[in-house]
């Protein structure tokens, strides 16, 4: 059951009118079995003065593109009510006029663009209207026998309306049945949704609650849990298992689904995914169609079921199965979208947004991680739909063109156009070693500021959490991901790798940067010195590289790996042979695989930085005592020293180097590879020659 989420406290301390009802939304999305994410509307009509002080009648309806659960004022539209009245005695108006009429209708031009259900608010003679979509309702309304259900459960207090694509036409349909009837509550409109009303903003708020409770309690007394999707036809293998399954293939599931644009992927292995996947009727009812107008574009039509039987033993086997299931739902959506196609219509990715694993799991794609988390939080909700419906009777959905006009409807389109546009790093993921050092933190902020995912990887877990956290707490949730790795330990190269494709996808751009730094006369040079600096600059590097080598080439989408080396990879720096021999090793190793790497568009280029002192965990160890050492001077003075040396007379700094990294990694340097840049202010004895 949903509960009611008003707190009459809060409430009470809150202006009547757009103060109330932003917190009667945002309890209304709260709850995603009460309104699905980035769906439904709510409006409060009330009073205000003008610009010329004369008091209106003013409606506030959610804006266009705005979410119930985190709306703020400033995402609702207010507009002129005895503009919008006259509406109603028309017969008929489209799309296009009713968007352009409501723009006249606004109070205020820097609003956002009313919701194209405005009208559905407006002709309701109530103060205050929600319009959800509860799992329960949906259930009904998705239910072949729905319309006989509702009547057991609200007798003559509902208003029943056929399915039509929100706007004029089904906004005054609703009014209408509403008005010819005294006694309704609710409308219930079919493949669709709810709407409640009342005179206040908590009445409002408690009778959709208790509507909707009405439907789910008369369901879940009708519902076989022995029997739900017809039984299970395949139980879940094991949690460790079935994430590994899937970190396996979905390093070549992001391949298959990214031909036209690259997507970011995301797991899911909830209950109802794992019931609903392995169960008898999954094949049949998944492909009847979606389970509320609002998931299309975010779902698609229809999910992929991949047919496989779950065995441990046979991922090549599941493997196959994908990339054959993945190319023909393309070519199936190619063709939906020709029969349907209107003109001017441009097709989407043709890839699905779901795919179904029995035994496993679902896997959601996305352009971000936060666009896959919706997809995947849409299907839950179409989950909870089926599960209601088949309790009913049987499930239904709009026809193939019902479906096709909302996916490609301009009003629902225009929605996507208020996110913020593509950066250079959009749909990227990259790999940072060292993430919680000053370089590997500062090029981490560089790239996600430009829409990358990062991936923090370092011995020091604590702080790359702390740099991942201060990353998500500005861009967004698991826009960073910090994991512990020692790039010494093949084992934990790999697990790491792992965890970012279960929690990405796979990788686009590696930043081998962790480092380490140790000084002494060559004859004092111990054999432990010397396989420290091999083990974590040149093994740590080679395995680094390999892994992501691997995962590349599985994804198919080529990739970017840059090596942070040093100014004395080209130049014998004093008391410092080991370091300056396994920095050499890794200009050379970048090139060796930059060699290999060519013809699956990997490209590996190297920066040779010099005297990074800010933020370094190598500069505030010994390496900082023994630099000045070995030049005669005071630690304190190394950064002037620095200076001094170089033929621009400036310090270098992370950011420096994080600007680097972004330009080899970017489309700037696409034909670009092997190469080496000195970003050391001008050092002349490493010029490189």
């Amino acid at each position: 059951m949903v509960q009611s989420l008003w707190d009459n406290t809060k409430a009470s301390q809150l202006q009547e009118g757009l103060d109330q009802l932003v917190y009667r939304s945002n309890l209304i999305g709260a709850d995603r079995r009460v309104c699905n994410w980035g769906g439904g509307n709510t409006s409060s009509k009330t009073t205000v003065r003008d610009f010329r002080g004369r008091e209106v009648e003013v409606m506030y309806v959610k804006g266009s593109g705005s979410d119930l659960a985190t709306m703020k004022a400033g995402n609702f539209t207010g507009l002129r009510m005895n503009d919008i009245r006259p509406l109603f005695e028309r017969p008929e108006m489209s799309d296009e006029e009713m968007v352009g009429y409501l723009a006249h209708c606004m109070i205020d031009a820097k609003h956002p663009r009313a919701s194209i259900e405005t009208l559905l608010h407006a002709f309701l003679p109530f103060k205050h209207v929600d319009h959800t979509h509860p799992d329960a309702i949906i259930s009904l309304c998705c239910a072949d026998n729905g319309k006989q259900a509702a009547r057991e459960i609200y007798g003559d207090r509902f208003v029943w309306v056929p399915y039509v694509r929100p706007g004029f036409t089904l906004s005054k349909m609703i009014a209408e049945g509403v008005l010819a009837n005294p006694k309704a509550e609710l409308v219930l409109m079919e493949k669709h949704g709810l709407v409640t009303w009342g005179e206040t903003a908590e009445a409002c708020y408690e009778k959709t609650i208790a509507i909707i409770n009405e439907a789910e309690r008369y369901i879940e007394a009708r519902a076989d849990e022995a029997k739900l999707f017809g039984g299970m036809k395949h139980e879940a293998l094991p949690a460790e298992v079935r994430r590994d399954i899937a970190a396996q293939v979905m390093p070549a599931v992001r391949g298959a689904v990214s031909d036209a644009k690259k997507m970011i992927l995301s797991f899911d292995d909830g209950e109802d995914v794992l019931q609903f996947a392995g169960s008898r009727d999954c094949a049949e009812l998944s492909q009847i169609g979606a389970a509320c107008p609002d998931h299309l574009v975010h779902t698609k039509v229809v999910p992929l079921l991949i047919d496989w039987t779950p065995d441990p033993s046979d991922v090549e086997g599941l493997k196959a199965k994908l990339a054959a299931g993945i190319a023909a739902y393309k070519e199936q959506y190619a063709a939906y979208f020709e029969r349907n196609k209107n003109e001017g219509d441009v097709m989407f990715e043709a890839a699905p947004r779901v795919i179904l694993i029995p035994g496993v799991g679902m896997i959601n794609t996305g352009k971000s991680w936060a666009m896959s988390q919706i997809s995947g939080a849409l299907y839950h909700r179409a989950i909870a739909v089926m599960r209601g419906a088949t309790a009913l009777g049987r499930f239904v959905s709009l026809s193939e063109n019902e479906s096709y006009n909302v996916e490609y409807w301009p009003l629902e389109l225009y929605k996507l156009t208020l996110a913020p546009p593509e950066a250079e790093f959009s749909r990227k993921v990259a790999f940072i070693t060292g993430g919680a050092g000053g370089i590997g933190s500062e090029t981490a902020r560089r790239l996600v500021s430009e829409g990358a995912h990062v991936v923090l990887a370092d011995l020091n877990l604590e702080g790359a959490q702390k740099v991942a956290s201060e990353i998500n707490e500005k861009y967004g949730d698991n826009r960073a991901l910090a994991v512990k790795m020692d790039v010494t330990d093949e084992e934990a190269v790999a697990a790491a790798y792992t965890e970012t494709a279960l929690a990405y996808g796979g990788v686009d751009i590696i930043v081998n940067n962790a480092g380490l730094a140790t000084s002494s006369p060559f004859d004092e040079t111990t054999l432990k010195e010397w396989n420290l600096n091999i083990n974590v600059l040149g093994t740590g590097y080679f395995l680094v590289a390999r892994e992501a080598f691997k995962l590349m080439k599985t994804q198919g989408q080529g990739g970017n790996m840059v090596f942070i080396a040093s100014k004395n990879a080209v130049y014998a720096g004093k008391n410092a042979s080991a370091y300056s021999a396994a920095k050499a090793l890794e200009a050379h190793l970048a090139r060796c695989i930059a060699a290999e790497g060519g013809e699956y568009g990997i490209r590996v280029n190297t920066i040779l930085p010099d005297a990074i002192l800010q933020g370094s965990a190598i500069w505030n160890s010994n390496w900082r005592n023994e630099r000045a050492a070995a030049y005669g001077i005071e630690p304190d003075q190394l950064e002037e020293y620095y200076r001094k040396r170089t033929t621009l007379l400036v310090n270098i700094f992370p950011k420096d180097i994080a600007e680097g990294i972004a330009f080899f990694a970017s489309s700037r340097s696409d034909k670009t590879t092997g190469c080496m840049l000195t970003i050391d202010g001008g050092v002349p004895a490493a010029f490189t020659r």
